[in-house]
């Protein structure tokens, strides 16, 4: 676990537009408590991959928490440890209920986050912590009230009724262009 002196004595880069990050990130994964956004941004802090994956609330382990976000960059992006240093960095993204402060398990997922990067290559970023309060960038003092913890509801409902109304088998046309004869039931004959 890091505590916040532990983080700032990191040397943590910071985003260069974090409402700009935070946005996109909540804009790609909706994110609801309980989830955990990790992405990588090249060397112009563009986000390259990102993934989100839900966390099991009563693990509070730091070592859990690595594998965990190693596994998921993993997935993403291929790693850099060939790189004599690291040109891309890893940044966390936390949806948590609670206080906007820093908290035991925002330490644990410090001390993970900068523990997965090294093993994937990557430089450590900053750790964001995303409360019913807004965001926040825990060891830097940077916030915003939107989006918040609540504010993957607001986002747009995708459902059934949006989808293009089905053809009927008659209006179909086939591959070749004409319209295709409507498909009609097999009758059973007895065998004599």
């Amino acid at each position: 676990m890091l505590d916040l002196e532990g983080w700032a004595e990191a040397d943590v880069p910071l985003l260069r537009t974090p409402r700009e990050f935070v946005a996109e990130l909540h804009q790609r994964h909706l994110p609801q408590p309980g989830t955990t956004v990790v992405a990588v941004l090249d060397a112009l802090h563009q986000v390259t991959a990102s993934a989100s994956f839900p966390s099991r609330q009563h693990v509070q382990d730091g070592w859990q928490y690595r594998n965990e976000i190693l596994t998921h960059l993993r997935l993403v992006t291929p790693h850099d440890l060939r790189l004599a240093r690291p040109s891309r960095t890893a940044v966390l993204l936390r949806c948590r209920e609670g206080a906007p402060g820093w908290t035991e398990q925002d330490g644990a997922w410090m001390w993970a986050l900068r523990d997965a990067a090294a093993l994937h290559g990557l430089r450590c970023g900053s750790y964001i912590a995303l409360t019913p309060s807004g965001w926040q960038s825990l060891g830097d003092g940077r916030n915003g009230r939107t989006p918040h913890s609540g504010s993957w509801s607001d986002g747009p409902v995708h459902t059934v009724t949006e989808l293009a109304p089905r053809t009927t088998p008659r209006s179909r046309p086939s591959r070749s262009g004409r319209t295709a004869d409507p498909v009609r039931p097999l009758r059973r004959t007895a065998a004599g």
